[in-house]
């Protein structure tokens, strides 16, 4: 039985690296295809501050995606303009509602509104075949959408911590510069993942 188990172990621990790598190969592929500027489909908002990660204003996205360890979690706005956690479901869900909490929607505005803020600090000419920075096999991905568009605005590698330990590597996918950020903008949304994930686990009487 013993020898029954290592196989299945092994098995699938060999699923987990293919879909690793398949991860990675979709984001190299993401980087060779979009070198030119996305800027020049996608002007900037020219009355913010061209420092700014995001160069449009949070109130004027309709949902964020952020692919972390593997995990896509989606944060919209219903048609009030309040922000909730979508998730990821499965496709028989695909048609449920969702309804808006206050207290979600305020945590949720409080982390994109600090990740509006957040300024590009130094800048380095990418290396797509040394990644020192992590962002061409990045461990979370960012992705920003205009309101009922399925394409998204920006797309960002998040790469790994600076030397500094108060810094964050971060690609712009299409840019040839890797840019850091204070990396307590990314501490805030991995808080945002796990605050969702737990407030949208079933209580012991549900």
């Amino acid at each position: 039985m013993s020898a029954v188990k290592q196989i299945q172990t092994g098995g699938g621990r060999r699923k987990l690296l293919a879909v690793w790598l398949l991860f990675a190969a979709l984001v190299v592929a993401i980087l060779l295809i979009q070198r030119h500027d996305t800027t020049v489909s996608n002007p900037p908002d020219s009355s913010r501050d061209e420092r700014l990660l995001i160069p449009v204003a949070i109130a004027d996205l309709g949902a964020i995606e952020i692919v972390h360890n593997g995990i896509l979690h989606r944060f919209e706005r219903d048609a009030s303009g309040a922000w909730f956690y979508h998730g990821v479901h499965s496709a028989s869900q695909a048609q449920h509602a969702h309804n808006s909490d206050p207290a979600i929607a305020a945590r949720i505005e409080k982390a994109f509104s600090g990740l509006g803020r957040a300024r590009m600090e130094r800048q380095f000419p990418l290396k797509l075949e040394a990644d020192e920075f992590g962002v061409t096999r990045p461990d979370m991905l960012l992705m920003v959408y205009r309101p009922g568009e399925p394409q998204p605005l920006f797309r960002y590698a998040i790469g790994t911590v600076a030397p500094d330990k108060v810094s964050r590597y971060v690609l712009p996918l299409g840019s040839k510069w890797v840019i850091t950020i204070a990396d307590y903008q990314i501490d805030n949304l991995v808080s945002l993942i796990r605050d969702m994930t737990q407030s949208a686990l079933p209580g012991p009487n549900k």
